[in-house]
């Protein structure tokens, strides 16, 4: 059974199936992008272990195909175990090592980047300080105690929670918040905008006076879903403070008072926080004489630290990213008007691992090369002499 196993997982056969079943999960995939969005598809189709149908469904589901997940860490065990099951330690097979330790590596570093990188932007307007990034994709909502006049307490509580459990009860909360509505996309509207019969899933604050409307979610590059929900807020001690709008098209957030103190809701892109500061000092952009094409764009930034008494100005444009502290800024775009840039912020802990592995499968190509090509000079030789 054993000398089974090892001869499934050290097989070239193993290594065809999975390098096959990688096109067709390619090409499904990049198919399905024009109707899911480049980033539900990656989730579905390559971020996942397998392709489940039905695919929106929260019950019953079966897998219909293995996903990018489970197609690269097999092919990773694969390399592993036919890279030890044949080993040789040897001069003439050095090359081939090397090649092999190169290829585990940048297998090895893309699963590590596709699950542990997180990606977020910072957008800055002139002047302006922050310490936090924004992510594009996911959602929170944030709930804040504003009571005290010097630091507020925040409970951010992510939007996959708002969408798989109904009543949310937190420790620092004197409230319980259950979740009436959820809706992924959504159209907002004023009641007398809104058709006719239309009514509100809010009683309280603004959202009273809103109609939502569910929408399909959005697939385009530069579209991006309106996230919104209906929640009830119940204090401990009984009772309830009304049913509540939150969304990301509502610009402010709401207040109400709760056990003798004042909160407010917002629902917001989720964010991370920083034991830094970055300030944009000066956004510069240029652009090509007589159009409106981009030049170049640049941000001068200053970048604060107290706890490393870190306080220096850094300036990030195309292909000068800044990096620091296990993240790296690059300078991604910037408002209509020039009156805020936007800089995309990358925290990868295997970013490294392309260039090494890269280096690595070089040198083990020019070793086994160049091996090959000096045997065959010294039999030429010989047999010319």
């Amino acid at each position: 059974m054993w000398h089974r196993l090892v001869d499934l997982f050290t097989s070239l056969k193993l290594t065809i199936i999975c390098l096959a079943a990688a096109m067709v999960l390619i090409f499904a995939g990049t198919l399905a992008q024009v109707h899911l969005g480049i980033h539900e598809a990656q989730q579905r189709y390559f971020q996942s272990l397998f392709v489940w149908w039905p695919p929106e469904s929260r019950g019953f589901k079966i897998p219909v195909f293995p996903g990018g997940h489970l197609i690269g860490a097999v092919l990773l065990v694969n390399l592993i175990a036919a890279h030890l099951k044949r080993f040789r330690l040897a001069w003439r097979k050095l090359g081939i090592h090397l090649t092999h330790a190169g290829l585990i590596i940048m297998l090895a570093g893309g699963l590590f980047t596709d699950l542990f990188a997180v990606e977020s932007h910072m957008q800055l307007a002139g002047g302006e300080t922050k310490n936090y990034s924004e992510d594009g994709r996911g959602m929170e909502l944030a709930v804040i105690d504003v009571t005290g006049s010097d630091l507020d307490q925040v409970t951010a509580i992510p939007d996959t929670v708002l969408r798989h459990d109904r009543t949310i009860d937190y420790w620092s909360l004197p409230f319980r918040i259950v979740v009436r509505n959820f809706y992924q996309n959504s159209r907002l509207k004023m009641l007398s905008e809104a058709e006719d019969g239309a009514r509100p899933i809010a009683n309280q604050g603004p959202g009273a006076m809103i109609a939502v409307q569910p929408a399909p979610r959005a697939t385009g590059v530069d579209e991006r879903d309106v996230t919104s929900a209906a929640i009830e807020i119940l204090p401990k001690d009984g009772g309830s403070l009304g049913t509540w709008l939150v969304s990301d098209a509502l610009g402010a957030p709401q207040t109400f008072s709760c056990g003798g103190r004042t909160w407010m809701i917002a629902l917001r892109p989720a964010r991370y926080y920083k034991p830094y500061s970055v300030t944009l000092q000066k956004f510069t952009h240029e652009k090509y004489a007589g159009t409106d094409i981009p030049k170049d764009f640049s941000s001068r930034v200053t970048l604060i630290d107290p706890e490393r008494a870190v306080n220096r100005d850094v300036l990030i444009y195309m292909n000068h990213p800044l990096r620091y502290r296990g993240e790296t800024y690059y300078q991604a775009g910037f408002q209509k008007d020039d009156s805020a840039t936007i800089l995309q912020v990358v925290h990868n802990p295997s970013f490294i691992a392309p260039y090494v592995a890269c280096v690595i499968v070089a040198a083990g190509l020019l070793v086994q090369f160049g091996y090959h090509l000096v045997g065959f000079s010294r039999k030429r030789k010989a047999a010319l002499a």
